[in-house]
């Protein structure tokens, strides 16, 4: 009779477990993960056009030397800010967003500088990288979406009775989401 009664309770155990969302909710943490490497494995593409993209440069606009200086040192700080995967949190998301933000504006200052330089613009080796640059820019903003709603997933489950009880009992909590940058509600001017 014992027996039949532990066997019953262990029973009953594995199904409210089964039934509480746990599984629900480490399937949806290592969904998230695999998207924020995915954000990561952008932004490292980006990273590795830099260099080509500098070398270019260099050798056609040997003026804009502090642009290039400033793109260079952008890259640096921005390789070195790294997310851990367990911790996703507002500010970490913040963190890494901001220096990837100031490494957008220093490429975005020495593609501008570069039109002053036509035998620049028409360098086949420039028009392929600045065309690879683009292209990663747009899987950045593919990713960083793709994170988002991942996020807003795993946060909605989380967040939600009876679940919370669950994740608050196994340490599961709100992950952050990447937030639009500063002053892009506002449209540029365009003055021809």
């Amino acid at each position: 009779m014992k027996r039949l009664l532990i066997a019953a309770i262990g029973l009953f155990t594995a199904l409210s477990f089964s039934s509480c969302g746990y599984n629900t909710m480490v399937s949806k943490d290592e969904n998230v993960k695999g998207k924020w490497a995915q954000v990561e494995n952008a932004y490292q593409r980006r990273a590795d056009l830099i260099p080509n993209l500098v070398s270019t440069v260099k050798g056609a606009a040997k003026h804009e030397e502090s642009t290039l200086t400033a793109v260079v040192e952008a890259r640096a700080k921005a390789t070195s800010v790294t997310v851990d995967p367990s911790n996703l949190t507002e500010e970490s998301i913040a963190n890494y967003q901001q220096t990837q933000d100031a490494l957008s504006q220093s490429i975005g200052r020495l593609l501008v500088s570069v039109e002053a330089y036509p035998d620049l613009k028409a360098n086949s080796n420039f028009q392929e990288l600045q065309a690879q640059l683009e292209g990663t820019e747009n899987r950045i903003s593919t990713e960083r979406r793709e994170y988002n709603v991942a996020v807003q997933d795993y946060n909605t489950t989380v967040r939600s009775f009876p679940k919370n009880i669950v994740a608050g009992i196994f340490g599961f909590k709100a992950k952050g989401t990447f937030k639009a940058a500063e002053g892009s509600d506002k449209a540029p001017t365009v003055a021809f």
